[in-house]
């Protein structure tokens, strides 16, 4: 009887990376374009906004840049990914305490350091573990699409959830997630060694 052939041709430590990041996208997705609703309830204006958004992206990209050449100088790609994932949910979790636009700003600094903890590792990783070249263009093909329909499902399920309840209640899920993603992601760490 001949092997069935797997849908997804990934190798077991890319299926971690592959599952751990949709699951992340699933969970940041949630919150897109309400962040400024959010950020006006909290008394921003359009320049509060922006600059919250500034500082998360401004943190991602520096952090990214220096973790980028960590990793790449003393290893630890598998570690600094995994703290990534679990200071991405701390963070999330924090948006639950944010009563003013400063507080807010903090957790947009918290949330960039932690995609740049885990990003240019995941991509080191998924590299890394990408198999034999064979089928380079599909795996990485699912990895961006996997991604982006995971975001394009949470906007639609935040607007759901704040509409129906609360942004409370959007950011307890949200963090579970990205929790739940950490959890699924430090399963890479049992291939540090090899």
């Amino acid at each position: 009887m001949a092997k069935k052939k797997a849908w997804l041709p990934l190798t077991e430590p890319e299926k971690i990376l592959f599952w751990s990041s949709n699951i992340w996208a699933l969970a940041d997705g949630m919150l897109g374009p309400l962040f400024a609703v959010f950020a006006q309830q909290l008394g921003g204006d359009i320049l509060s906004i922006t600059w919250a958004w500034a500082t998360f992206l401004v943190v991602t990209a520096v952090g990214t840049l220096a973790v980028g050449k960590m990793g790449d100088m003393f290893g630890g790609h598998h570690t600094l990914s995994v703290m990534g994932y679990f200071t991405t949910a701390f963070f999330t979790f924090g948006y639950l305490l944010v009563t003013t636009p400063f507080e807010l700003f903090v957790v947009q600094a918290g949330l960039g350091l932690g995609l740049a903890l885990s990003n240019p590792t995941w991509y080191a990783l998924y590299d890394r573990y990408s198999g034999t070249g064979k089928h380079d263009g599909l795996v990485w093909g699912f990895a961006t699409a996997g991604g982006q329909i995971a975001q394009a499902c949470a906007i639609m399920i935040g607007g759901l959830i704040v509409t129906h309840f609360s942004f409370a209640t959007l950011f307890t899920i949200m963090g579970t997630l990205s929790l739940c993603a950490a959890f699924w992601q430090a399963k890479i760490l049992r291939y540090a060694a090899r």
